[in-house]
């Protein structure tokens, strides 16, 4: 049976154990913000979608929304228009400040024009570049047990299509694609950075065709209480791009059975030829739940055409077979946190080690 961990969200608990420790004090802006957001109305905005809105089109700066502790609930959206905003959690953990939507995939809309789709289920959905986010939480509230009439089930708690967002000591909470990180076409490359940031969720959770890089972060699989009991990735890189998703020195744990969850399977959206989908886990602790052939068909699309490989990684669910494609040193040397990330311009996060 499923667990909804995040019922704990304002609280502590195994769901974010890992993130309360590498928080000595709470997020400051370094400069006054542009806007503080109180749900009890003490703030310049009750919500964070009217923060949001008063940012101006156009904007060329970097402004922060900062966000008392609470739970904020309703979708919220961050067009192209709204480029460079910050949201900084002023609580003393990332539990203390949670941005929330319970849609999934399959919820029928309030205006009787369908459902929402996985792309409208998104709890949070990020158009503008330079986004970044730090010591808050992002969920989609969705339950699946209370709702066997939907079959799609796909609820994600963050979209991102936008280029240089950064994540710090941020939690994603969800089910079924939690974090859905892509760009706006095929063949766009979009650039991800995630920080010291807790991940939960079964099947797909971590997808999309987004170049990203997970570092140092916790990658949680909840246990379905079926088999397979879930898939942690499900990329969709475009063949032109040389990075996709890469999971550099993070921890992947589950409460599953030994042997039961996949590493990922390869995403091919509507059937595209071109989406040759890359996961790199590398310098990584991978739990028993990840078995001996760890990546896995999608359809009728092979995980060996794929760009999945490994380097150096340790920890009972880190064996290696002939099923586990290793990177050698020379390869290694080529995905990098800096390769992934740098691209034309040289980026490097602000929160990049």
């Amino acid at each position: 049976m499923r667990r909804r961990r995040f019922l704990e969200l304002a609280g502590g608990g195994a769901a974010g154990a890992v993130l309360t420790a590498t928080v000595a004090s709470p997020a400051r802006a370094a400069a006054p913000p542009f806007a503080v957001v109180a749900g009890d109305g003490s703030g310049d905005f009750a919500s964070i979608q009217a923060a949001v809105d008063a940012v101006p089109d156009g904007n060329t700066e970097p402004l922060t929304i900062a966000v008392k502790p609470g739970v904020y609930r309703g979708q919220v959206i961050v067009p192209t228009a709204k480029p460079f905003i910050t949201l900084a959690g002023l609580g003393g953990t990332p539990h203390s400040v949670v941005i929330a939507d319970d849609r999934a995939n399959g919820t029928p809309k309030p205006d009787g024009s369908g459902t929402w789709g996985t792309s409208g289920s998104a709890s949070v959905t990020v158009d503008g570049a330079g986004f970044r986010a730090r010591n808050l939480t992002f969920a989609n509230l969705f339950d699946e047990a209370a709702h066997p009439e939907i079959t799609s089930k796909q609820a994600v708690a963050i979209l991102t299509r936008a280029d240089r967002i950064e994540f710090d000591r941020v939690r994603f909470l969800a089910n079924q694609d939690t974090l859905y990180i892509n760009s706006k076409a095929a063949g766009v490359v979009a650039r991800a950075y995630f920080r010291d940031c807790y991940v939960e969720g079964d099947v797909d959770f971590i997808f999309g065709r987004a170049t990203a890089v997970l570092d140092g972060c916790r990658i949680h699989s909840l246990n379905r209480g079926s088999t397979p009991n879930g898939y942690v990735t499900a990329p969709s890189t475009d063949i032109t791009n040389p990075y996709g998703l890469l999971f550099h020195r993070c921890m992947l744990t589950s409460d599953a059975p030994a042997g039961t969850v996949f590493l990922g399977r390869p995403w091919h959206p509507s059937n595209d030829p071109n989406a040759i989908g890359q996961t790199i886990i590398r310098e990584s602790w991978i739990g028993s739940h990840i078995g001996a052939t760890p990546w896995s068909d999608f359809g009728t699309w092979p995980w060996q055409d794929a760009r999945f490989g490994e380097f150096r990684n340790r920890g009972p669910g880190a064996a290696v077979t002939a099923d586990r494609p290793q990177l050698s040193k020379a390869e290694a040397d080529t995905y990098t946190v800096a390769a992934f990330l740098r691209g034309t311009d040289g980026w490097r996060p602000q929160s990049c080690r």
